[in-house]
């Protein structure tokens, strides 16, 4: 079983401001943002990472930066964990993107929406590369690895929903607060969700177990008749 971290960068200027960023360049992390990553960063410091990817914004790579601090890695970026292209709307007050007649779709049937201009994609298009993305990930680390992906709110939803197995429109159900940690455990048969929205568990669940030498069985795709007792203390 291949699990990986879906971490969302740290609060941000744009953020506080309620300006949808987009790709937006120079767009960092605030006072409060950076003080989130850290404490994220030691909260996840006793669980070894095989890796950690990043969007190429620099929010995430400030806020991965944070989670390779006493480690032995180095940063990791792919383009395809990077932010929704939003087009037009980029830049753009949250307030006043709510009074577009687009605003709608994205809310009732973001399957269909496609961000106008000519740098504007559809959030079917921005779930179908993140998606790749953390599958061709998976392949790359192997099936005992545990791995950080530093991404944005819209793209960490699009991923989640397609762990879940829900459609795209329903992805809006989905919250994804700054700085918090989402766990898929990626199997044979399926992904298990383990985590959403994580904005201060304790991550010991998240150390994979001691290999034993003789007899190691193999873990289970097989999910637990009436939910099982947990993870073991």
């Amino acid at each position: 079983m291949t699990t990986v971290l879906l971490m969302r960068h740290g609060r941000t200027t744009a953020n506080a401001a309620g300006v949808l960023a987009g790709w937006t360049p120079g767009v960092q992390l605030d006072e409060t943002g950076a003080g989130q990553v850290r404490t994220v960063g030691e909260r996840l410091s006793a669980v070894p990472l095989a890796a950690v990817v990043s969007s190429p914004l620099e929010r995430c790579q400030q806020t991965a930066a944070a989670m390779l601090a006493g480690r032995d890695l180095e940063l990791q970026v792919d383009e395809r964990l990077g932010e929704a292209r939003y087009g037009d709307w980029t830049g753009r007050p949250i307030k006043e993107l709510a009074k577009e007649p687009l605003w709608k779709v994205v809310q009732q049937h973001p399957s269909a929406a496609v961000f106008p201009g000519p740098d504007g994609e559809g959030l079917a298009q921005t779930q179908a590369r993140a998606v790749a993305a953390v599958r061709e990930w998976n392949a790359t680390l192997g099936p005992d690895a545990v791995w950080l992906a530093c991404s944005h709110g819209d793209v960490i939803k699009a991923i989640l929903a397609d762990a879940l197995g829900v459609h795209l429109d329903q992805f809006q159900r989905i919250v994804v607060d700054p700085a918090s940690l989402s766990v898929i455990t990626y199997t044979d048969t399926r992904p298990f969700v383990v985590r959403v929205n994580d904005t201060g568990g304790d991550v010991s669940a998240l150390i994979p177990p001691k290999k034993k030498r003789r007899g190691r069985r193999a873990a289970s795709s097989d999910a637990v008749v009436g939910g099982g007792a947990g993870t073991p203390a």
